[in-house]
Parts: C-alpha cells; sequence; structure tokens
C-alpha cells in the first residue's frame, strides 16, 4: 500500500525536503536511477538510530531486487545511501559455522558472539546488556517494528536475554516487566495469550490451523494495557492511535503464510512495514533525548526459506517502502543514523540468464523465473543452492552520524561497536 509520510510532529523546517523525499521514494518506492534525496544539512550531532533489518537478504537479494524493481541502470533506496560495507556471519557455535537469526541479531544487540538461538546470553547462557535496554536507560525513547512475531529472534535480541529463541511468551514477558519499548508493532498475538484465550485473530485460522494462543505467562495484552500501552490490531486503529507508548499485533504469528509457490503462499499483512515504520517514527520522534528504532522485514527470509523467489521479490518491495520511510526522516534530521543490512543470507539465492540448459534443482529449490527488469522487455532467472541459511558476507548501507565507519569488511558485533556510541554513550 504507498501512502505519504504525514508531517506529523517532525517540525516545519523538515517539511519542504520531506516531501521531495517521499515524491519520490514512497509514491514511487521501486526507485529509479534518477531518484534522490535532497541533501541534507551539515552532520549534527548523533541522536537517533533507525536500524533495518532485512532478514536473509544478501547481495544477490538485493540485486534481484534491484533488477525487477528499478532497472537495469537504477538504484535501490537502500543501496542509495553514501556509506557501504560487508559483514560476516559467524557464529560461535560448537555445532554450527553458518549463523541463525538468533546469533546474528545477539552479535548486534550486545557486542558479543554466541550459539545458534541465543538470545543475547553469552555461549554459557549469561545475559548479556542489550542496545535496546541501554538506550531507555540513557532516556531515549525505544520501538521495534517487523513483520514476523514481535518477539521473533531478530527484535528479540535488542530487548530481551532467554537462552532459547522459542521462549517468546516469556521474551514479551520481558518487554513490558524489563526493558520497556515504547513501541511494538507486528505480528505473533499468539505469544501474547494463553492458551484457549483466542484475540483479534481467531485460534486456528483455515489459513494454517496450527496458530493458535499458546503464552504461558497469563494474559499480557491486558498486561501492557494496565501498563499504559495502547493495543491495536487494524490498521484503522494504528492510524488513530495517540499516545507515548503503543502495542499493535496483527496476526497470530508471522504477518504472512510462508510456503513454496502456489501452495497458500500470501504476503498480505493487515497493516503494511512502512506503514508501520511510519507510525513508530511519528511517536518516537516526541522524545526529546532521541530514540532507537529497530525494522524488519521477515519475508525476504522466510520465503526464501521455501525457495519462492515471487514473494522474496514482493517482500524486498515492501522492505524498500519501508526505507523511503525512514530515509525521508533522515533526510531532515540530520543527527539520525540509518543502517541497513541483513543478518545472514538465506537460500543461497542467484540471479542468472534464463537458460533451460542449467537448470541445477529440482522440487521446491528448481529455478524461479522469468521475473522482468523494470523499465526493460528483459528478463531474469532465480536459482536456489539451499534452504537454509548460508555464510557469504551481507552488504550494509549507512547514512548520517558515524555511518562512514561502515566502510570496508567487518565482523557483525561492529554494528553494536557503532551503534552503541549513541545508545549507549556513558559506556565509551
Amino acid at each position: 500500500m504507498n501512502r505519504n509520510v504525514r508531517t506529523g510532529r517532525w517540525g516545519a523546517a523538515g517539511v519542504a525536503a520531506a516531501a521531495a523525499v517521499v515524491a519520490t521514494m514512497v509514491l514511487n518506492p521501486t526507485l529509479g536511477a534518477s531518484a534522490s534525496a535532497p541533501k541534507a544539512p551539515a552532520q549534527a550531532s548523533a541522536k537517533n538510530v533507525i536500524f533495518i533489518n532485512g532478514d536473509g537478504m544478501g547481495a544477490a537479494t538485493r540485486e534481484a531486487a534491484r533488477l525487477h524493481l528499478a532497472g537495469l541502470q537504477g538504484q535501490l533506496g537502500m543501496d542509495r545511501l553514501p556509506v557501504s560495507g560487508q559483514l560476516t556471519t559467524t557464529p560461535d557455535d560448537p555445532k554450527a559455522v553458518v549463523t541463525d537469526s538468533a546469533a546474528a541479531a545477539t552479535a548486534w544487540a550486545t557486542g558479543e558472539k554466541t550459539y545458534n538461538g541465543a538470545i543475547s546470553v553469552d555461549p554459557d547462557g549469561n545475559p548479556l546488556p542489550t542496545l535496546g535496554a541501554q538506550a531507555k536507560a540513557a532516556g531515549k525513547a525505544t520501538g521495534l517494528v517487523t513483520t514476523a512475531q514481535v518477539t521473533d529472534a531478530s527484535p528479540a535480541a535488542f530487548f530481551s536475554n532467554t537462552a532459547d529463541r522459542g521462549k517468546q511468551d516469556e521474551i514479551a514477558r520481558q518487554y513490558l516487566d524489563v526493558t520497556k519499548p515504547d513501541v511494538i508493532l507486528g505480528g505473533g498475538e499468539d505469544w501474547w495469550l494463553p492458551a484457549g484465550t483466542p484475540g483479534a485473530f481467531p485460534d486456528k485460522p483455515a489459513e494454517d490451523p496450527s496458530e493458535a494462543s499458546k503464552g504461558t505467562k497469563g494474559n499480557l495484552v491486558n498486561k501492557a494495557k494496565r501498563a499504559g500501552y495502547t493495543y491495536v490490531t487494524s490498521a484503522k486503529a494504528l492510524d488513530k492511535a495517540r499516545g507515548g507508548k503503543l502495542l499493535g499485533l496483527f496476526g497470530n504469528e508471522e504477518m504472512f503464510q510462508q510456503r513454496p509457490e502456489g501452495q497458500g503462499d500470501v504476503y498480505n499483512p493487515v497493516v503494511d512495514l512502512a506503514t508501520m515504520t511510519d507510525k513508530a517514527l511519528k511517536t518516537l520522534d516526541k522524545n526529546k533525548k532521541g530514540f532507537f528504532l529497530m525494522v524488519e522485514e521477515e519475508g525476504v527470509d522466510e520465503f526464501a526459506h521455501q525457495n519462492n523467489a515471487t514473494r522474496v521479490l514482493q517482500s524486498m518491495q515492501q522492505l524498500e517502502k519501508a526505507v523511503a520511510v525512514a530515509r525521508a526522516y533522515q533526510a531532515t534530521h540530520p543527527d539520525t543514523l540509518l543502517v541497513i543490512t541483513g543478518d545472514h543470507e538465506t537460500g543461497g539465492l542467484t540471479v542468472e540468464e534464463n537458460d533451460a540448459n542449467d537448470e541445477s534443482g529440482t522440487g521446491v529449490s528448481a529455478e524461479d523465473g522469468p521475473f522482468t527488469i523494470r523499465g526493460s522487455d528483459r528478463t531474469f532467472t532465480i536459482d536456489w543452492t539451499t534452504s537454509g541459511h548460508t555464510s557469504v558476507d551481507v552488504p550494509v548501507t549507512a547514512a548520517g552520524p558515524l555511518a562512514g565507519r561502515f566502510t570496508g569488511k567487518h565482523a557483525n558485533t561492529f554494528v553494536h561497536d557503532v551503534l552503541s556510541q549513541i545508545l549507549a554513550p556513558g559506556r565509551h
């Protein structure tokens, strides 16, 4: 869904520049080569951080999206940021050399390597300080936006500690009792309600009968309301919501149905990622000490696990719209660091010429395509090597204060090294 970024309380001085950015990036989110942001004012001291994760997004994923959405000579919005580099993703796991999302996000959130499945605990299971908690302690507003469950591994690593990423109800409890993010928007209502207590989204829906309320920590939705959160479950209610604390749950689990092509695969969130990002920024922007916002598009990873290139490209388009919202904000707020990367690559995705004699897989891993190239009569094929994760480097692009530090090749823990200078300044 295309929507304009409304002025909200971003400040009158930034209206004209933000409007120019929105015109090229939101109303035309596919971003051709001619799209460009207005020049920002001279770089200011760091105040805010917007960190965007395209879960499962490697370099080839970005290239496939670039061709399909922007064209042969075009650029994605996420690739128009002035600074770029690479991140390695290896975990500290005695049984694995390829990371999962939990270990990767823990590296970002804590600066420490750990084992797959761990949420911000060290290899011995000891809890580690997280950027979300540190930002809150520094007086900043905090928030998370995702098309996954809000308690899934990537957002959880910034705001909780547990040795098992599967304990999503415990992660939700920690959000309310410990780290208290101001904005929580995404899927995963099932983990906030006790078994047998369906909420806005019914148990055992036809599209996936395995989904049902399953929490063990009591009715956390009611607990959130008592703690002052405005609770919403629809786009209309989200638009109307006002106040400093916001909980929005827009699905039983993820905000889509991840399956192979033509087998019930659906990407049609109740609220799209750009809308959630826009609302989060307008809410967090009110804090005079700044904010930390983590944004995630989960569909890239989940559909890549299914080797479903059609839905991966659709997810990338939705991520691009959210990036446009973030870029519009950063363009008029030079005290904001914007970082875009992926936690790992999923699927071993490869962009290939169309060649019927070059098929390298069968079944779910068969080649997908051909896919159109924007502004051209040419097409390309997407091939897969795995339904799991791979250990290739992931691109990182950045703009704003400290962005230049991302130039070059770094371990994924380097994200923490940079972000902590803004979010945990007393520790440097």
